[in-house]
């Protein structure tokens, strides 16, 4: 495995971190606890020693589940990231969404990051996740009712207490970390991004290269997409969100498949899977650090993994980003 530090922080992540998102089930289907147990821990046993998750993952078990999985491993040799400011218990800050959490009940999402809701998100993560300190702590979308300020100000008295080590944000523009920054030194700002989506770099890459902020890349595989396992009329579980999403219209993942078709033998003459040669490709581009991918089984997590071990060439990447620039995808 590969190891990249945070920011200008002391804190080390691995290359491919655990995304934890799809084990908590919420919008993504349901899951399996047993399963996703031993996709944590099999994925540590290949050296991912970074685990990022969420309050808003299942309404609290994604981190449950990532505090069972991590059970018997000393703390000091991994690093949990986790996130404040998306809230479905409370009625504060600015409303984001209707959903219904794993049991089919109906939930408003809130973004809500005010000094008071963040202390005591705080708290509850620590419960939930059994440790006594968070290795990154990261607004999960900014609060339009909330001062930018405030919010940093809770982050200064958490690390003051010792309950985090550093702070970021994520899908933060530009302006928004410039202004966080007035208040707190940010490590990293965690934002979506893969080879059909990339927005970033038009400006947050320039932005955090300059100012040595970290970038973790999440939704790197494009939630499956880039996997090349789907195919044109793909039905998915209900309750899992993808299916009203543009980029998996029957179209969109066959245009998708044809340019995967043209990387399979670059895949196949590195033994990897298309899969891992996108993960690579991922944490190759200027200013991305790591890649969140996530895995509800063991096997899936171990493939990925191992994409930290692939190496490509400057030509090769090239060869790839040549691909890219053919594939148009249909619009919303």
């Amino acid at each position: 495995m590969e190891y990249r530090k945070i920011g200008e922080t002391s804190l080390q992540c691995s290359v491919i971190t655990f995304g934890a998102w799809a084990i908590g089930g919420w919008k993504w289907g349901g899951s399996d606890r047993g399963e996703a147990i031993k996709a944590i821990r099999s994925s540590y046993d290949e050296g991912v020693t970074t685990i990022d998750t969420a309050p808003a993952y299942g309404q609290g078990l994604s981190e449950e589940i990532v505090a069972e999985a991590i059970q018997g491993i000393q703390r000091d040799k991994v690093q949990i990231l986790t996130k404040y400011g998306l809230r479905w218990d409370v009625t504060g800050g600015e409303f984001f969404f209707k959903s219904q959490d794993n049991d089919g009940r109906d939930i408003n999402m809130h973004k809500w990051s005010s000094y008071k809701s963040i202390m005591e998100e705080c708290e509850q993560s620590l419960k939930r996740l059994k440790t006594d300190y968070l290795d990154l702590y990261q607004i999960h979308w900014y609060d339009s009712t909330t001062p930018i300020s405030e919010s940093m100000e809770a982050m200064i008295r958490l690390k003051e207490q010792g309950k985090i080590r550093e702070a970021g944000v994520c899908n933060y523009t530009v302006e928004w970390m410039e202004e966080a920054e007035k208040t707190y030194k940010l490590a990293s700002n965690q934002v979506p991004y893969s080879m059909v989506m990339r927005d970033i770099e038009k400006d947050v890459v320039p932005y955090c290269i300059k100012n040595k902020k970290s970038i973790i890349a999440y939704s790197p595989l494009q939630r499956g997409l880039l996997t090349g396992k789907l195919k044109p009329g793909h039905v998915f579980n209900d309750g899992d969100h993808r299916a009203d999403l543009s980029y998996f219209s029957s179209e969109n993942i066959r245009r998708v498949n044809d340019m995967l078709n043209a990387l399979r033998p670059l895949a196949e003459s590195k033994k990897a899977s298309l899969a891992q040669l996108v993960l690579r490709w991922t944490v190759d581009q200027p200013g991305i650090t790591i890649a969140l991918a996530g895995a509800r089984n063991a096997e899936q997590a171990v493939q990925n993994a191992k994409a930290a071990a692939i190496r490509l060439t400057e030509k090769e990447i090239s060869f790839i980003n040549e691909q890219l620039k053919s594939l148009e995808l249909e619009p919303a």
